[in-house]
């Protein structure tokens, strides 16, 4: 107290204002070094003053109240403390202590106690928290296609919400039950069942949820029900609960309402009520029309046969109002760059993918309904297609209507019409360049079905000066060529179609087919390999894959293919003949009978697959089941005299000569002037001890003499053609006129007329006699085929189908014209 002054009653109050303190001189501060170094330094304080520097004594003085100054202290006194100080500054820092301002220095801060999670209420938050988690890993798995995970993990979910249940009663929170939580469940529950066509369990589910009050809107849940009804064809039970769940929808959800009766229209099409279905479709297209309706409006007026209201039907559908945008906005203007940019970013966003969907749709569902009822609303679909192209050309599908006209010729090319059908296509000649393209393309088709290759180059090249990116005007264009054998033209025409359009299958089929034919099988096999991964179950480019693997000499590739082949053609003949045959080459004579056995038993009537299972069973000697097979080739081929040979041959082998004989004798009537069948009498005969030897011996050496003198007269006739034709070249240099010349039964030339011998011999050069057959092997080709006389042996064929050559090629593997899609 004793720094404390206190101010007397007589002292003057306003004392001491005048009086100076020379710290707040400013005139003498240019001359102060210790202000002037502060200022030249980034230092907030004085440095310290050495000796050297020129000090001045200032004397503080006491303030008007009495108190001292701050920054001076008088002599004698203590520094007084100050109310504000700096942060982190003391004069411990001179002593050499670092700058902690936030204590750090201290160490870490202990950890936050954390919340025990013995309490009844973390408990309820932590079973929460894992449903949740479970329903979100549900519908995940649900959206990555996982159904059956999708499942596993609704039913863990609805085991842990009957759990949280639990626990909430137990802790005497029943009140506070999450309904939410629970419907969320039950719902997910019974969508997985649905999805996992469990039927039953997912209309429980439903009905647990529909039954319970405390539920908001869960009638709504009704239309599931419903659709699983209609799914199980359940058909009435769905139509009641379409019906429950509309009665507990409000009419200020309309478009809820407009789509509940649009599948109540669907049900009533499935039972076969078209009235009901179309007094459900008429309230839709008067409340709020849309494309399906229309067309399934359409369907039930077609299906009672009312003309009159499918053309009224016709016309709304073509004036339902998509809500898109015209195509003529995202056409950019030329002189703004922003705008450019911006149609340029939202061409292809998903809005205008959305509208070109929608408008894709459209179309379809009018080009079909015209297609539908043109038919059936006038006396000829002709009429009824024009009708339907007017009406289509006062609508905004303007753009339709040449698509119609097309469809129309393509209608005649059903109704084997093909003139009609060519003069349909022939009026769009004059018309822009899209139609006149497409109409053509078709054209051109139709003139290569018909072998008119000509006129299908000309329509060709017709399509393609009116659409250069047509790959269907430059397939057929390379078809035309390729019949012309200009291969490597062809190649280049396919190619320019491919550059066009990747996708286009025709042209890449005809690309390898192409390279097949010019020998370049390693780039035909990479172009059916590209196809087979676009037409993954497409029967003839397996096959053409095993055909180019088989000519690279790489049968075990060919077998595999093969293998796919028939699982997606089992009954095919010829592929399980070809199978066969290339097992039979790799020596698997078991495989080899598999399928060789397959085709015959899907197709009974191919010779080369008979003679080769004969020839097995003769090789195995079931010789009884060899003569079953080619009893089956004498049928087929009756004229072919080696199949009952064979016939007869085995039944000698298996030890029945009683049948081996009449079957020999049966041959030898329908062929007595073949020796080879008295050979074999003689000897059969002699090996029975049969009288009738002697009979087939003299009939043998009456065949063999009238061999001979048919010998002679082929010869004689020959000699006699040789003098005549020298005796014409000497005779036609004076005599212009045309002699003709006969030869008579002597073999000498006569003019006029002939002997009746001679005809009758000329006759049996140019046809069979009447007991010969027209396919009968000469003597030469049963000795190459059969080697001893009693017991003939069939050569084993290698391969049971003929190679095929490159005519048959090309007979096979049509072309793969295209014809504008419908």
């Amino acid at each position: 107290m004793e720094h404390v002054h206190l101010v007397a009653e007589e002292d003057d109050l306003y004392s001491g204002y005048n009086d100076y303190n020379p710290t707040f001189d400013a005139e003498e501060l240019d001359n102060d070094a210790g202000f002037q170094q502060a200022v030249r330094t980034s230092h907030g304080r004085r440095p310290p003053v050495s000796d050297r520097s020129v000090t001045y004594s200032r004397m503080p003085l006491a303030s008007s109240m009495g108190r001292p100054m701050t920054g001076a202290v008088q002599e004698g006194t203590a520094r007084p403390m100050t109310a504000v100080r700096a942060a982190g500054y003391s004069s411990a820092i001179i002593r050499g202590s670092t700058f902690d301002p936030l204590g750090q220095s201290k160490g870490p801060a202990p950890p936050l106690e954390g919340k025990s999670e013995d309490t009844p209420d973390e408990k309820v938050k932590i079973l929460e928290k894992k449903v949740n988690d479970l329903i979100e890993e549900s519908c995940l798995a649900h959206g990555r296609g996982d159904l059956q995970l999708s499942l596993d993990r609704a039913k863990e979910a609805g085991r842990k919400e009957r759990a949280l249940v639990r626990q909430r009663e137990q802790s005497g929170n029943a009140d506070h039950i999450n309904l939410d939580l629970t419907y969320s469940v039950l719902f997910n529950l019974a969508t997985q069942y649905a999805n996992n066509d469990m039927y039953a369990e997912a209309l429980n589910t439903y009905q647990v949820i529909v039954k319970n009050k405390m539920f908001s809107n869960a009638g709504r849940l009704k239309v599931n029900m419903a659709n699983i009804y209609f799914k199980q064809k359940n058909y009435p039970k769905a139509i009641k609960f379409y019906r429950m769940a509309l009665d507990q929808i409000s009419n200020s959800h309309k478009e809820m309402r407009i789509k509940i009766m649009q599948n109540i229209g669907v049900v009533f099409i499935r039972m076969g009520q078209y009235s009901d279905a179309i007094t459900s479709f008429e309230h839709i297209m008067s409340e709020s029309p849309n494309i399906k309706s229309g067309f399934n409006l359409i369907l039930c007026y077609y299906a009672i046969g009312d003309r009159d209201r499918m053309k009224k039907a016709f016309q709304k559908l073509i004036c339902v109002p998509l809500g898109i945008d015209e195509e003529d906005k995202y056409i950019p203007p030329n002189d703004d760059t922003h705008a450019n940019l911006v149609i340029e970013a939202i061409k292809n966003d998903k809005l205008h993918q959305m509208e070109r969907e929608r408008k894709t749709l459209a179309e379809k569902f009018i080009m079909t309904s015209a297609k539908l009822i043109a038919p059936a609303i006038e006396a000829t679909f002709a009429d009824g297609f024009d009708w339907c192209v007017e009406m289509v050309k006062s609508s905004q599908y303007i753009e339709l209507a040449n698509d119609l006209e097309i469809n129309k010729a393509i209608t005649y090319l059903r109704q084997r019409d093909f003139n009609q059908a060519v003069e349909t296509l022939k009026t769009f000649e004059k018309k822009d360049s899209r139609v006149k393209s497409a109409a053509a393309t078709n054209l051109s088709f139709l003139y290569f079905l018909e072998k008119d290759f000509d006129q299908a180059d000309r329509y060709a090249d017709l399509a393609m000066a009116a659409d250069r990116y047509n790959p269907a005007a430059l397939i057929n264009k390379g078809n035309t060529v390729f019949v012309k054998n200009d291969r490597e033209k062809a190649a280049e025409f396919y190619k320019e179609a491919l550059r066009n359009d990747s996708s286009c299958t025709e042209a890449l089929y005809n690309l390898g087919l192409t390279y097949k034919r010019l020998g370049r099988l390693e780039d035909s096999l990479d172009c059916f390999l590209k196809l087979h991964a676009i037409l993954r179950n497409s029967s003839q480019v397996m096959w053409q894959l095993a055909s180019l693997y088989e000519m690279l000499e790489d049968p075990h590739q060919a077998i595999e293919w093969l293998m796919q082949l028939i699982s997606v053609t089992p009954t095919d003949p010829k592929v399980l003949a070809k199978l066969g045959e290339l097992y039979d080459s790799e020596g698997d004579k078991s495989q080899a009978f598999q399928y060789y056995y397959e085709s015959f038993r899907y197709f009974p009537s191919n010779i080369e697959v008979i003679e080769w299972l004969g020839a097995y069973f003769i090789d195995t000697q079931f010789c009884e089941k060899a003569a079953q097979y080619f009893e089956r080739a004498t049928l087929i081929q009756p004229n072919q005299v080696k199949w009952q040979l064979m016939v007869a041959s085995c039944y000698r082998r298996s030890g029945n000569y009683q049948k081996s004989l009449e079957t020999y004798k049966d041959i030898h009537r329908k062929f007595p002037e073949n020796q080879y069948f008295h050979i074999v009498l003689i000897l059969l005969c002699t090996d029975m001890g049969l009288k009738e030897v002697q009979d087939y011996a003299t009939k043998l050496k009456k065949a063999e003499k009238m061999k001979e003198i048919r010998e002679q007269r082929v010869k004689s006739a020959r000699e006699g053609s040789a003098r005549n034709a020298r005796r014409e070249g000497s005779a036609s240099s004076g005599n212009p006129l045309y002699n003709k010349v006969v030869f008579s039964d002597s073999g000498h030339s006569s003019h006029g007329t002939s002997g009746k011998g001679e005809r009758l011999s000329a006759k049996m050069r140019a046809l069979p006699g009447s007991h010969e057959p027209y396919e009968a092997s000469s003597q030469r080709d049963i000795d190459a085929s059969y080697v001893d006389p009693l017991g003939p042996q069939i050569e084993r064929p290698k391969t049971a189908a003929k190679k095929r050559t490159e005519d048959d090629d090309f007979a096979d593997e049509e072309l793969g014209d295209d014809l504008l899609p419908e």
